[in-house]
């Protein structure tokens, strides 16, 4: 199976992407594109839920 790894634009972790996810497909479409991690994914989700419910 391939991967790449990738760095966290919010904690600046390095995670792996392996072939078949959407983010796969997003870094070989476009390198340079900002990425975030699934524990970053989660809780920048939460905060949006959040804020749409004050």
């Amino acid at each position: 199976m391939f991967s790449y790894e990738v760095i966290c634009f919010s904690c600046r972790k390095a995670f792996r992407v392996y072939e078949g996810s959407k983010e796969y497909e997003r870094f070989k479409k476009n390198r340079n594109s900002a990425f975030c991690c699934e524990d970053c994914h989660h809780q920048i989700r939460i905060e949006a839920i959040k804020y749409f419910f004050r």
